[in-house]
């Protein structure tokens, strides 16, 4: 974990030297929306908090992330912290959680069918899984793939995820939703112009 951890510092550093940023921030009101007030919050993949910081407020929030230095940036704000991997069985007891979110992180994950499973286990009944994937069907990602480029830039990203694979990955829960936000030309064609799919699923 801890060698993981720190190729994950390097790569930030690398790729986001203008600082923390939230890509795609037309996901914050969905996310609020879902997650609600008066809950017990995990945020998984939180990083230094800078989606977190936005559905802090009226929550206890715990974030989870590999990257110690982005933790202590969370800690600040005021987020519990637990550094650990998000592929290994995660450390809170069953049903302990209101909330989980999962912004901008399954598509890192090698079995994201596992943690899936895991974060069932940690929601109590009734509970809300929110969360967002890139859209890596858009039109700009097959042009891309059509010029014999990689249709993914992001050398971290494991998984492309179509909204059936989404729907698949989250059969075990109910009244999933699906939702295709950002990008100037979304009006025209959802799936062909957004950036990103925001999730959201409640636990049986």
């Amino acid at each position: 974990m801890t060698d993981l951890g720190e190729r994950y510092e390097r790569h930030h550093r690398e790729h986001r030297a203008g600082g923390d940023f939230v890509f795609v921030t037309e996901r914050i009101p969905l996310f609020r929306a879902a997650i609600g007030r008066g809950k017990r919050v995990l945020d998984l993949g939180c990083r230094s908090g800078a989606l977190t910081k936005h559905f802090l407020e009226g929550n206890t929030v715990v974030g989870l992330d590999v990257d110690r230095a982005a933790l202590a940036k969370a800690a600040a704000l005021g987020i519990e912290t637990v550094a650990a991997d998000v592929e290994d069985p995660l450390p809170f007891p069953d049903e302990s959680f209101d909330a989980v979110v999962a912004g901008e992180l399954l598509e890192h994950l090698r079995f994201p069918d596992e943690l899936v499973a895991e974060i069932r286990r940690v929601l109590r009944p009734g509970g809300v899984l929110v969360g967002s994937v890139p859209n890596a069907f858009n039109v700009q990602n097959r042009l891309r793939f059509l010029r014999g480029l990689p249709p993914e830039r992001d050398r971290t990203h494991l998984h492309m995820f179509r909204p059936q694979d989404l729907e698949e990955l989250l059969r075990t829960f109910e009244r999933v939703r699906l939702t295709f936000v950002g990008g100037r030309y979304v009006r025209l064609s959802a799936r062909l112009f957004a950036q990103d799919i925001v999730f959201s699923a409640l636990r049986p």
